[in-house]
């Protein structure tokens, strides 16, 4: 059974994408607030070698054989920041050789003012940058940086990394309510944007339970705000909302604990999308996944009115 790899998941930027799970849980540059997985607990900007990365590509390569998905993307999106594994490089073209499909870097940016950690990424095909906030205050209030960082540079890592990538280039910015939603901050950071020159700038809402309870979703009005912002400064084209739930899964792809696992460990489910996804091969879902929540490997968390079955991690 797969070990790095869970998926394919719907994307609402990636299309059907292949998750790849390079980095432990929470070993992250960041701490924010709205993260699906919950508080960082090794924050960290060192780079290290958490895994063998043979064995990625080999799992990567091994999962497609035997099960044969359709997918837009394999997408690195770990439990931490991808670009903290110090192979990812390798890891990249290994799985373009060897896969033949199209690698997806979704980056929180805060580290690639370090030279070496931008050119590891250089031959994804579309990479990921996260920018929710370009005021210092903000910045550390949402993104909540580890205490080395410092904005200027990740900001700087960013405009030299844009300029530098020949693939797709994305960006995401999270909005928090009465947070980094003020007309001021929302020019500002299309501003910056304007200069990344992103294929796509999305904006984005917390739709999974996040770390902090505080961290609510943006009003509606706030949004729009945002979204009428960003298309003066960028042209409508360009600008994108990613304010609702993806589709459930289509299907379970082997041993359905497993494929539930390590799916919720990186990609909290809907309660009631899982249950879909699971019917199709199991005959009562619901007595499979109270007996993952028995054995400590999952929970369920409200959110939003909707049930979430999130990996339970023991730290």
């Amino acid at each position: 059974m797969p070990k790095y790899v869970f998926g394919p998941v719907r994307s609402r930027r990636l299309g059907v994408s292949l998750g790849v799970n390079n980095v432990p849980y929470k070993n992250c540059s960041y701490s924010c607030i709205y993260c699906q997985l919950g508080k960082t607990i090794n924050l960290s900007v060192e780079r290290r070698y958490f895994y063998d990365w043979g064995e990625i590509v080999e799992d990567v390569k091994s999962f497609v054989q035997v099960f044969k998905p359709a997918f837009d993307y394999i997408s690195f999106v770990p439990d931490g920041e991808p670009a903290l594994d110090a192979c990812i490089g390798r890891e990249i073209e290994a799985i373009e050789r060897e896969v033949g499909a199209r690698i997806a870097i979704l980056t929180n940016a805060s580290i690639l003012w370090i030279p070496d950690i931008a050119e590891s990424l250089m031959e994804a095909d579309l990479v990921s940058l996260k920018v929710d906030a370009v005021d210092e205050r903000l910045w550390r209030f949402i993104n909540r940086p580890h205490p080395e960082l410092e904005l200027g540079n990740v900001i700087d890592g960013m405009l030299k990394f844009s300029k530098r990538f020949k693939n797709t280039l994305i960006t995401e910015t999270m909005l928090i309510r009465d947070a980094n939603t003020s007309l001021e901050h929302l020019e500002a950071v299309a501003s910056l944007l304007k200069e990344l020159n992103p294929a796509k700038a999305y904006i984005a809402v917390p739709v999974r339970p996040p770390a902090e309870s505080f961290a609510k979703p943006a009003t509606e009005e706030e949004v729009v705000k945002a979204y009428e912002i960003f298309s003066n400064t960028l042209g409508s084209e360009k600008v994108e909302l990613l304010v609702s739930q993806e589709p459930p899964p289509e299907k379970v792809y082997g041993d359905p604990e497993t494929w539930l696992v390590n799916t919720v460990s990186v990609h909290p489910l809907r309660y009631d999308y899982a249950l879909r996804t699971l019917e199709k091969i199991v005959e009562n879902p619901e007595e499979l996944i109270e007996s993952l929540v028995k054995k400590g490997l999952v929970t369920k968390v409200e959110f939003q009115k909707y049930t979430y079955v999130v990996r339970k991690h023991t730290t």
